[in-house]
C-alpha cells in the first residue's frame, strides 16, 4: 500500500481523526490512563496495551466487515446510514456534556498497586467493555467498509490516532493535571468531539 496512491491519504485521515474523536469521550479507560500518568505508575505497560487492545479490535472490525460488505452488498448502505446515526447521537451526547456542568476529572489518590494487578485492571477496562466493541469493531468497522480498497489504510489511521492518544495521555498527563482540573476545560473538548463527529458523519451520509 502507498501512501501517495490516490484515495490511501484521505482514508488514513478519516480513520485518525474518527477514532481520536472516540477515544477523546471521557470514560473509564481513559480515566485509568490518565490516573497511572499523574501517579507515573507502569505508564508504558498501560499506554501499550490500550493501544495494542484498540489496533486489533480495529482489525478485526476492518477485516470482518470488508468480508460482509463483499458478499452482501445491501449492507453498505445500512451500515452507511447507521455509522452516520451513531455519529450524531454520539455528538449529540458530546454538546450536552459541553453545554452543561460537570466536575472535573480528578483521578483518585490510592496507594501503588502492582504491574500485574495494573495490567488486569487494564484489560478488564477495555476487554469488558461494551462501548469498545461498539466504538471500534461495530463504527470504525462499519465506515471502514465505505473506503472499499483502502479499508486498511482507514484501520491504520485509527489505530495510530490510539497509540498517539494513549501514550500522549500516559507521558503527558503531568503537564495537563493543572488545566483538566477545570470542569471548563473538559466542556471545551467534549464540544470539539461533538464537532469532529458531526462533521464525519454529514461526509458520510454525503458518501
Amino acid at each position: 500500500m502507498s501512501l501517495f496512491a490516490p484515495g490511501v491519504g484521505p482514508a488514513l485521515i478519516a480513520g485518525f481523526l474518527l477514532s481520536l474523536s472516540l477515544i477523546l469521550a471521557i470514560g473509564a479507560q481513559n480515566a485509568f490512563v490518565l490516573r497511572q500518568g499523574l501517579r507515573r505508575e507502569h505508564v508504558f505497560a498501560v499506554c501499550i496495551t490500550c493501544a495494542v487492545s484498540d489496533a486489533a479490535l480495529i482489525g478485526l472490525g476492518v477485516s470482518g466487515f470488508g468480508l460482509i460488505s463483499t458478499r452482501l452488498p445491501w449492507i453498505e448502505p445500512v451500515m452507511r446510514y447507521g455509522g452516520a446515526l451513531f455519529l450524531f447521537v454520539y455528538a449529540a451526547r458530546n454538546l450536552r456534556q459541553a453545554l452543561r456542568a460537570h466536575d472535573a476529572l480528578r483521578p483518585a489518590e490510592t496507594g501503588s498497586a502492582s504491574l500485574r494487578a495494573t495490567l488486569l485492571t487494564c484489560l478488564a477496562l477495555t476487554w469488558l467493555n461494551p462501548h469498545v466493541y461498539l466504538d471500534t469493531v461495530v463504527l470504525l468497522g462499519s465506515i471502514a467498509s465505505q473506503y472499499d480498497d483502502h479499508r486498511r489504510a482507514f484501520g491504520i489511521g485509527a489505530a495510530c490516532a490510539s497509540f498517539l492518544f494513549f501514550f500522549a495521555l500516559g507521558y503527558g498527563a503531568r503537564l495537563l493535571r493543572p488545566w483538566f482540573a477545570r470542569p471548563a476545560a473538559w466542556r471545551l473538548l467534549d464540544g470539539l468531539v461533538a464537532l469532529v463527529m458531526t462533521a464525519i458523519g454529514v461526509s458520510l451520509l454525503l458518501g
